[in-house]
């Protein structure tokens, strides 16, 4: 029989802090909760979204579409400031602008119930209940008690074409 001796690669200490590692470096990402914006830390580092979120509270809708704009245009990967982008647009009356940016929110974020609520909203400002209700569909796949749902879910029931 051969005498050699066999040298572990790692020591045991070692070899075990490796073994307790691999599960977390390799684990999936953690999903983020449905009710909670998408990049809330970074979204209090940007400037503009501060600006665009003052804007919206004093109802200036053009300031608040003009600085998530900018946000937006920094961070394409913001689905809330596209969210809220489309808010302002559609309280600007710009409903094409505020489908695309709900949509490119929901494109990033397919529960953000904020986009969800919202574009319901602008649906039934445009006639469109049947996608208004959609939305609501989606809604409470996500959240069923959540004020988002109850909010479209009550404008919905209120709802009345116009003549």
């Amino acid at each position: 029989m051969p005498s050699f001796s066999v040298r572990p690669l790692m020591s045991a200490p070692l070899l075990s802090l490796t073994l307790m590692l691999v599960p977390v470096v390799f684990a999936p990402p953690v999903a983020q909760a449905a009710d909670t914006p998408t990049t809330p830390v970074e979204n209090t580092r940007i400037d503009d979204f501060a600006v665009g979120k003052k804007a919206i509270d004093a109802k200036n809708w053009a300031l608040a579409a003009s600085s998530f704009s900018k946000v937006v245009a920094q961070n394409p990967q913001n689905a809330d400031a596209y969210n809220l982008l489309g808010y302002s647009n559609r309280w600007l009356g710009k409903y094409d602008e505020a489908f695309a940016a709900y949509n490119k929110a929901l494109a990033l974020d397919p529960r953000h119930k904020g986009a969800l609520e919202y574009s319901g909203m602008g649906y039934l400002k445009v006639g469109q209940k049947a996608q208004a209700e959609a939305q609501l569909a989606k809604l409470q796949a996500i959240c069923a008690q959540c004020e988002e749902t109850t909010d479209l879910a009550k404008a919905i029931a209120a709802y009345k074409p116009a003549q």
